[in-house]
């Protein structure tokens, strides 16, 4: 069995629909790096980073980083269709993601890490910049991954759910909303996906777009 460490609102939504992508047997371990809890407890012994998502294989092997485990589900489980025959323009954007919006927001929700200083003036200025990358990275990645979302069946293929997914935070969809209207409808599309839509709810029942 599959185990998911992760928690409401985090990155584990994207693995949760995965997992039923795949029709594996799995089951969640609430954790996370913010919360003493049994569970990050216990995501501490697997990963010292506590990073959410990480996923715990059947054979007890470890994997973490988002894009890295929807790598290895789609190339694991091809039925699923997470992953494209020829999916090297996925895989592209899945790191795509990693690199240039997880890897923002993660400064952007703790710019503390990022400074020396505890002057909360510097913390603001960095989350500003952060921010406004953040939000030129998601047109660069509309602009060149629009097509690139969906199966030939038009499901949301791994890089649409993490695309729908990682675009809820720090104003990401809000600003595509002003600069790329168009490709938030994929965005959209994939949001009300009978398999993406019930998982979405779970992890964000305010939300409003």
């Amino acid at each position: 069995m599959y185990t998911l460490y992760g928690t409401q609102g985090a990155g584990s939504c994207m693995i949760e629909i995965a997992l039923q992508r795949c029709e594996v047997p799995w089951h969640q371990v609430d954790a996370c790096s913010w919360e003493d809890t049994v569970g990050s407890k216990a995501l501490a012994r697997i990963n010292p980073l506590k990073q959410i998502p990480t996923l715990q294989l059947p054979d007890g092997s470890v994997l973490t980083e988002s894009a890295a485990i929807l790598i290895h589900l789609g190339l694991a489980f091809p039925a699923s269709n997470l992953l494209p025959a020829n999916a090297a323009q996925v895989i592209r954007g899945l790191v795509y993601i990693a690199a240039n919006c997880y890897s923002a927001i993660g400064i952007i929700d703790y710019p503390q890490r990022w400074l020396d200083s505890a002057d909360e003036r510097l913390q603001a200025q960095l989350v500003a910049g952060t921010r406004r990358h953040l939000h030129l990275a998601w047109e660069m990645f509309a602009d060149q991954f629009a097509g690139q979302l969906f199966n030939a069946s038009d499901v949301p293929n791994a890089l649409g759910i993490m695309a729908a997914a990682v675009s809820r935070w720090s104003g990401g969809r809000g600003a595509l909303q002003q600069s790329r209207p168009e490709f938030v409808l994929s965005l959209v599309q994939v949001d009300i996906d009978p398999n993406v839509a019930p998982v979405f709810a779970r992890h964000w029942p305010q939300w409003t777009g």
